[in-house]
């Protein structure tokens, strides 16, 4: 059965480096973790919550599913989407719902 990840998993993982191994292995580094407004509803498998990661390159990746590897989960595929750009690189947010 595949675990549900949740914002517990990754709140004690902030500053922490994930690897996109099938990307030439890019590190994304996770800088935060939010929990976002839910309806209350019956039955959901978790929380609403956004993960806002850091990659330092001056190459933006396109949105897509990131086969994201990290010592804590193992491999596990997160969708990222560009959201903003700084002066060290890019800014990649993803939504779990």
């Amino acid at each position: 059965m595949m675990t549900v990840l949740t914002l517990e998993h990754f709140a004690a993982r902030i500053n922490e480096t994930f690897i996109a191994a099938s990307d030439g292995n890019a590190a994304f580094v996770l800088k935060e973790v939010q929990p976002l407004p839910s309806a209350t509803l019956e039955g959901l498998m978790r929380k609403p919550f956004s993960l806002l990661f850091h990659h330092s390159s001056p190459i933006l990746f396109s949105q897509k599913i990131f086969q994201m590897q990290h010592e804590a989960f193992g491999e596990v595929g997160i969708f990222l989407v560009p959201v903003a750009r700084d002066s060290h690189g890019f800014l990649y947010q993803a939504v779990f719902n």
